[in-house]
């Protein structure tokens, strides 16, 4: 089979296709064993340790377990062909993982900012909060190493395959992170402190619930814009024309309109051609038309083009 053909690029698209579903379940699959690890583990530490913070990170573990689940359900079904209910292909359903991984971020990050509020109007009112022993000191440094590492080798997964699911879950991985890190703080300076510092854990709590309602904030615009149909970015549109006007015979591209379906992209355009053409011959033009276009988008591009004869 000749390399520049169509049929062999729309194979080599489909096995990347396939490649990138593996990739997917792979680096979620790691993260979900971790998570479930992490979670015993943080249970264990803050009951043996009495520390209230390190269950409420025992319990942001456990939401990271869920999100991951998440993920391997909503992939494998947005990657189903299209059917009779569904025109354009299960795209979207990736895209409605996205949204609920940055919801379930958002929620996390308003409990611990709530907690944390909490805990601090409490020892202003003269509270004295639990001080907790070396076992949750240790957890918390044994989860912002695992998740660190976790969200460095998702991320990398997520970009290099273009994945908004698979990098939101990389930065629930982070949260995790970040929420340990005050954690850590706060056990630490209750132990070393005494007592009365142990409040040290709500506010360093409060000021990483910040990053982390931000982070899902960043994660569910782009999420809410394809949801709303925004068009795609006006190089990608750029790129789309040059592409259509490189087919002999092609005027005057217009009436574009675009798309995110998912991971893929939905392109409807209208065409001028020569009039006298035949029916056979404007279809031919056409076809090259929507097969350059997957060529350079991926196979699974949705193409409709309007012909219309030139002025």
């Amino acid at each position: 089979m000749p390399k520049n053909s169509y049929l062999y690029t729309v194979l080599i698209k489909l096995s990347e296709v396939q490649e990138r579903q593996k990739q997917i379940y792979r680096v979620t699959i790691v993260g979900s064993v971790v998570n479930l690890l992490l979670v015993v583990f943080k249970f264990i530490a803050g009951i043996l340790g009495r520390s209230t913070a390190m269950i409420a990170d025992a319990v942001h573990s456990l939401s990271d377990f869920v999100t991951d689940i998440v993920v391997i359900v909503f992939v494998r079904i947005s990657g189903k062909p299209a059917d009779e209910c569904h025109d354009y292909g299960h795209g979207k359903f990736e895209t409605l993982a996205t949204v609920i991984i940055s919801l379930a971020l958002f929620a996390v990050g308003v409990g611990i900012l709530v907690g944390g509020v909490k805990d601090i109007a409490a020892v202003i009112n003269g509270a004295i909060l639990p001080k907790p022993s070396i076992i949750a000191l240790i957890a918390a440094a044994v989860s912002i190493l695992a998740k660190e590492l976790l969200y460095r080798y998702t991320v990398k997964v997520g970009r290099k395959i273009e994945s908004q699911t698979v990098v939101a879950n990389a930065w629930h991985h982070r949260s995790d992170a970040f929420s340990s890190i005050g954690v850590l703080l706060g056990i630490a300076g209750a132990m070393v402190l005494g007592d009365r510092w142990s409040v040290l854990d709500s506010i360093a709590a409060v000021v990483v619930s910040v990053f982390i309602l931000k982070v899902a904030i960043d994660l569910l615009k782009p999420c809410l814009e394809e949801l709303l149909e925004r068009s795609l970015p006006k190089e990608v549109e750029e790129q789309i024309l040059e592409i259509i006007l490189s087919v002999d015979g092609v005027t005057s591209p217009h009436h574009l309109r675009t798309r995110r379906i998912g991971s893929n992209y939905a392109i409807e355009v209208h065409i001028r051609m020569d009039g006298n053409m035949t029916l056979h011959e404007a279809h031919k033009v056409t076809t090259t038309v929507e097969q350059r276009l997957k060529q350079y988008f991926g196979p699974n591009t949705h193409v409709g083009i309007h012909t219309e004869p030139v002025k």
